[in-house]
């Protein structure tokens, strides 16, 4: 019983040290720019048209830009029947 103090003291600082969740990645956007931040976090904006405008922002800076997997692509068009 006198380790259940302990414990519940242990659990809270655990849970305070954890890192926080992953972010999504979100937006109409095909271009995404991830930042890193003091401490190991990363933060990622998908506000970007062009890799070149990404490009310009990330310079300088603790950043790389990546391609929105969730971004709407190009639509294909529709496979024509196959002839037997």
């Amino acid at each position: 019983m006198r380790a259940l103090p302990f414990l519940v003291i242990a659990c809270i600082t655990m849970s305070a040290l954890a890192p926080a969740a992953a972010q999504q990645f979100s937006g109409n956007y095909p271009i995404c720019l991830q930042r890193w931040e003091w401490g190991g976090s990363t933060t990622i904006w998908c506000q970007y048209s062009s890799w070149e405008e990404c490009k310009a922002t990330a310079a300088g800076l603790p950043a790389m830009c990546l391609v929105n997997p969730y971004a709407p692509g190009p639509s294909r068009p529709d496979r024509a029947p196959r002839q037997r």
